[in-house]
């Protein structure tokens, strides 16, 4: 009896020290799938002041509201500022390439007086609080309201017109302009070489939006490109050079800075592809806006993915 009993008691011991091994090992699961951090950002858009600056602000209001802004954000919670400096063509940063953004001074080309720089101010007040800084930008939107828009002398659309696209009532640089794309990426390198920023960002403009049924007019371009592919492949591939490129250019230039994107919620619908989602979309990206994201993160192109969900 006693044998009995001395071999249940050990028994019991073995399951129970089993039970914790396996609940140790869950609980581990667990802790490591936490991430050490997480990503909270916030959008602050330029383009037509929607955000910031107030419009008609001098350099001193500039400042002051940003830094309100970003105590209430900090006090939100929000550990990062996605910020957009360049909306259109333009620049909130004294750039070699782009002329100053009518959305900070009313006039484009001209400098904020008195003079500071706003990208570098406002890099230094979001570290201040320990916040990330991502720099966001438009790679294709040159003038935002074609006859309504502030057009500098030195912008690009003067000197060079061969490189835009008229759609809608907007003008694009033209994305299947090798030496566009070799002039963006230029931009972006420029940012990160001179900024302290910990990321280079972009949301859902690449190709634009369809207006109605009128097609993007590309297709001199697509015939004088003697490309193979399809119209659809050849303009998806337009995409991923300049993605592919602008990613290399981070990389060499501070390997540290990342890059993401910010696409439409919908990459394909599950009706035109097994990867799509259950979605019933009348547009999406891959199709319709010409970003192949699931390749773009296959490939290593992309840090970070951010679908607008809303």
């Amino acid at each position: 009896m006693h044998l009995i009993l001395t071999n249940l008691a050990i028994f019991a011991v073995m399951v129970k020290m089993r039970l914790f091994l396996i609940l140790s090992f869950f609980c581990s699961l667990g802790v490591l799938a936490q991430p050490a951090a997480e990503f909270r950002g916030v959008w602050i858009a330029t383009v037509v002041n929607i955000d910031w600056p107030p419009a008609n602000a001098g350099t001193e209001a500039q400042k002051a509201d940003f830094i309100r802004q970003l105590d209430m954000h900090k006090r939100n919670g929000m550990n990062a500022i996605i910020m957009q400096v360049r909306p259109s063509g333009d620049a909130f940063f004294p750039s070699p390439h782009e002329p100053w953004s009518q959305w900070l001074t009313g006039v484009q080309g001209r400098a904020p007086s008195p003079f500071y720089d706003p990208l570098a101010f406002m890099i230094a007040e979001t570290h201040k609080r320990g916040m990330e800084f991502h720099a966001w930008l438009n790679p294709y939107r040159a003038e935002f309201k074609i006859g309504q828009s502030s057009i500098a002398s030195d912008n690009l659309i003067r000197k060079r017109p061969d490189w835009f696209v008229t759609y809608g009532t907007t003008r694009y640089f033209d994305p299947a302009n090798k030496e566009v794309q070799r002039f963006v990426v230029n931009v972006i390198e420029d940012i990160v070489r001179r900024y302290d920023v910990d990321a280079i960002h972009m949301d859902d403009y690449f190709y634009p939006y369809p207006v109605g049924s009128t097609p993007f007019p590309d297709e001199y371009a697509y015939r004088k490109s003697g490309s193979r592919l399809s119209k659809d492949d050849w303009r998806r591939s337009n995409v991923d050079s300049i993605i592919k490129d602008i990613n290399i250019a981070i990389k060499k230039t501070k390997p540290y800075v990342k890059f993401g994107i910010s696409p439409f919620s919908v990459w394909r619908n599950l009706k035109d592809d097994t990867q799509g989602s259950v979605s019933k979309a009348g547009i999406t990206n891959f199709d319709n806006l010409y970003a192949d994201i699931l390749l773009w993160l296959r490939k290593g192109w992309i840090d970070y993915v951010t679908p607008q969900l809303y």
